[in-house]
């Protein structure tokens, strides 16, 4: 007999003020065993975080309008419900200062755009403590 039991689907906030960028991310997580919750910015970002108490993890770019992703970290790293929370920093400006400042702030990992869909969903899975099927 087979189990036809639902699959658990991870919890991801995906954060970027790029909507092609985002449709790219929730396309490829929405493939493997995610749920995507999308914000544009910074605000949104801090909404859901709020608002969505089962989050596995975030995807984070540095520069958005209003709050940038660094603050928004920074706010993350400050609450005792959002600390352990990972959080991988996407962002098209690869510069040593901003990596260095994201890790200070507690960032658990960052990546540049353009980034491999693969390579963002392996990590991904593997901070929210689930399982891809390789394919």
């Amino acid at each position: 007999m087979i189990d036809a039991a639902p699959v658990e689907r991870a919890h991801v906030l995906v954060v970027d003020d790029e909507p092609h960028v985002v449709r790219i991310i929730q396309m490829k997580l929405e493939q493997g065993p995610f749920r995507v919750t999308l914000a544009y910015d910074g605000i949104q970002a801090l909404e859901a975080l709020e608002r969505e108490g089962d989050l596995k993890m975030v995807l984070l770019d540095i520069m958005m309008p209003h709050v940038s992703g660094l603050e928004v970290l920074a706010r993350l790293r400050a609450n005792d419900s959002t600390r352990e929370l990972p959080v991988v920093i996407l962002t098209a400006a690869g510069h040593d200062t901003q990596r260095e400042r994201a890790m200070t702030l507690g960032a658990t990992d960052f990546m540049t755009k353009p980034f491999s869909p693969k390579k963002l969903m392996a990590r991904t899975a593997e901070l929210a403590g689930v399982r891809v099927e390789s394919g």
